[in-house]
């Protein structure tokens, strides 16, 4: 069995938190820390974009219009505080082997979020959106590259972020006045763009997290990815059936079966629903032992960095009960 976090952590001590996930989990991920300037996931997504210039502002991030990279403080600032973790990285990470995980946001949830230069999100245009998605994808392209640079030998994992997505399928982005609802992407639609950025990927392999009731499972699929990200908690019954579909199919359930906030539990108690919704939907023991075991969602939230430690410290326990679960059950 496998353990990893899903990005996101409390605090601003980026130095100390690349150690803690070198050493807490079997799959270490470059953090993500929301509580520093410029350090939550659309920023750390800004840095990566290609060809495209925006700025900060009051309501959030927006396109300037321009291509020049230097047209923007802010971006530059988001270049420089990703450039200072990855210099970490690469200085505690020096020797090391096996899998490491980048996370980014998705497409479809960047252009929910970014405004166009005179206003509205970039959703609101077909044409803005798809070179929003170009350019993550050049960009994570280069990304993907220079993390290979300076840890050499990793087997990279890349992580989209699409918790907008359900709003973006269903039609249910508010417009700019908050009168409206952007018109609803088709299937096709989002698996197109979707295919784009993690076609740019390659070689590394790619999972999309989408903490919602209903994660569009077979969107997420059909476009390539390898794995998805989900919190068990949430999840309704159709829900479980695509996961079921796609486990069958090879796709790797990263199960977030840890509470982010609240008491600890036990292991016993965290592993129960995976292993009960396993055996209920009669699938393969041995498809349970490549389920990744994770938090429910970022763990920024945690009333501590203490706390958020304790959780990664217990999702090696949570891996061996469900572990012992599979083997019993073959």
């Amino acid at each position: 069995m496998t353990t990893t976090g899903l990005g996101s952590l409390p605090g601003d001590d980026i130095r100390e938190w690349t150690r803690v996930v070198l050493d807490a989990v079997d799959i270490p991920f470059l953090p993500e820390l929301p509580g520093r300037p410029y350090g939550d996931m659309v920023s750390r997504t800004i840095a990566v974009l290609a060809e495209l210039a925006a700025d900060l502002q009051p309501a959030g991030w927006r396109l300037t219009g321009g291509s020049d990279p230097r047209a923007s403080l802010d971006q530059r600032r988001t270049r420089s505080v990703l450039q200072e973790d990855l210099d970490v990285l690469e200085e505690l990470a020096d020797g090391y082997t096996g899998p490491l995980k980048l996370q980014l946001t998705g497409p479809w949830t960047l252009a929910s979020t970014v405004e166009l230069p005179r206003g509205d999100k970039v959703l609101a245009d077909y044409g803005a959106r798809r070179d929003l998605a170009e350019a993550l994808a050049h960009g994570l392209n280069e990304h993907v590259s220079e993390v290979r640079r300076r840890v050499p030998g990793v087997d990279l994992v890349v992580q989209l972020d699409e918790p907008g997505l359900p709003a973006v399928l269903a039609g249910a982005v508010p417009t700019a006045s908050g009168w409206g609802k952007h018109r609803s992407v088709d299937g096709p639609g989002a698996v197109e763009l979707l295919a784009r950025v993690i076609d740019a990927a390659e070689p590394a392999t790619t999972l999309v997290h989408c903490c919602a009731a209903r994660p569009p499972v077979e969107v997420f699929t059909k476009a390539g990815a390898g794995g998805v990200a989900v919190d068990l908690s949430l999840l309704t019954e159709l829900a479980w059936e695509q996961i079921a579909i796609a486990a069958e199919a090879g796709t790797t359930l990263y199960a977030g079966v840890l509470a982010t906030t609240g008491a600890i539990p036990e292991p016993d108690r965290a592993a129960a629903p995976l292993i009960r919704r396993w055996r209920e939907l009669g699938l393969d023991p041995e498809l349970l032992k490549k389920v990744v075991i994770t938090p429910a969602c970022g763990l920024a939230a945690a009333p501590s960095p203490a706390d958020a430690r304790a959780r990664l410290d217990l999702l090696r326990r949570i891996a061996d009960v469900v572990a012992e679960a599979a083997e019993s059950d073959l």
